[in-house]
């Protein structure tokens, strides 16, 4: 299935690096842990209107989602760990974390095409 371009819309997202050791001014661990991601990577593809429905077949019993996105890019490497920016531009706060609007609840990726379920959510 290829997805035409005139409906793809531009969005960014930020693949999860992992946990990092939170250390003071003296360099000794908090015990804290910082959550890492990449840069913000640019990415064109259909992404629905807000819906709340739930949809039984694609994603199993999921009924929390707000869009869905589908790729026909097979080598999208978006998954449940990824944050996007859909309805605004990457941002960052004063300690350089990201203030994203959406996360991924669940990827289906068929034989032509992958979709992904994703939620919005505040980050301040």
């Amino acid at each position: 299935m290829k997805i035409m371009e005139r409906n793809k819309s531009t969005f960014f997202y930020m693949l999860y690096l992992g946990k990092e050791n939170v250390t003071d001014t003296e360099g000794y661990e908090t015990g804290e842990k910082l959550v890492r991601y990449s840069e913000a990577v640019e990415m064109r593809a259909n992404v629905s209107p807000a819906t709340g429905q739930s949809s039984v077949e694609q994603f199993g019993n999921l009924e929390s989602y707000d869009k869905v996105i589908v790729t026909d890019d097979l080598s999208c490497p978006i998954d449940e760990n990824s944050v996007l920016f859909i309805d605004k531009e990457p941002a960052y706060d004063d300690d350089g974390n990201p203030l994203y609007d959406y996360t991924v609840k669940r990827v289906a990726k068929s034989l032509n095409s992958i979709s992904i379920a994703v939620s919005k959510v505040k980050v301040s």
